[in-house]
């Protein structure tokens, strides 16, 4: 996952070009930003994905702008970013950011074989909320016929990891500034039932489990 163009330039330290590393940070999201070029304007749009071994699964409507770039098999760059916490810095300029990261090079074909899609719609739902796959109505013949599904597979991958307290230059380490990290997560709250949902229906145990 080491190719030329997935390596780390700025601070190659922090690279990360582990497989096993690099899909963790993967499987700990749900939403990337990919980017694509269409005649010569650049874009970048966000959109959740699902994880299935070497390819990352994308869905929407058939008239995506995204979708239809992405299964012609144009080279797409997708990202995933975790911000772990705010690092306070005695000077302004080494307030940084403690994060996890992912930038993905691949190509994209659509998933026509409705078994596969539906496997690939499985995977997505699991990405996002583990376990509702099982707990809501399925997909009928219409919703299908609305939903494009695209399999892009990781050619080249990289992490990117920020880890650790403030660097301050040495002579500031004597200034009276507070320095040190705000740790920041994704955190879930209390689920809230919809309206029209009847009280003798409970809130399924999974959502305990998401973001804790």
């Amino acid at each position: 996952m080491s190719a030329p163009r997935a390596q780390v330039r700025r601070v190659p330290d922090r690279g990360r070009y582990e497989q096993d590393y690099v899909n963790a940070i993967l499987d700990a999201g749900f939403v990337c930003h990919v980017g694509f070029v269409e005649g010569e304007q650049p874009f970048v749009i966000p959109t959740i994905y699902g994880r299935d071994g070497d390819r990352l699964f994308l869905h929407g409507s058939p008239g995506s702008r995204l979708l239809r770039v992405a299964r012609s098999g144009a080279p797409l760059c997708l990202t995933v970013t975790h911000v772990d916490g705010l690092v306070l810095a005695r000077s302004l300029f080494h307030h940084s950011m403690n994060y996890r990261s992912v930038v993905v090079f691949g190509r994209g074909a659509e998933v026509a074989d409705p078994d596969e899609r539906l496997h690939a719609l499985r995977i997505l739902s699991d990405q996002v909320c583990p376990g509702r796959w099982d707990d809501a109505r399925g997909p009928n013949a219409a919703e299908l016929k609305q939903t494009m599904v695209v399999a892009v597979t990781i050619e080249d991958a990289s992490g990117k990891v920020r880890t650790g307290p403030p660097l301050d230059d040495e002579e500031d380490y004597g200034l009276p500034h507070w320095a040190g990290l705000l740790p920041l997560r994704l955190v879930a709250g209390v689920p809230v039932p919809d309206p029209r949902l009847p009280n003798r229906v409970e809130a399924p145990g999974y959502l305990n489990n998401l973001h804790p």
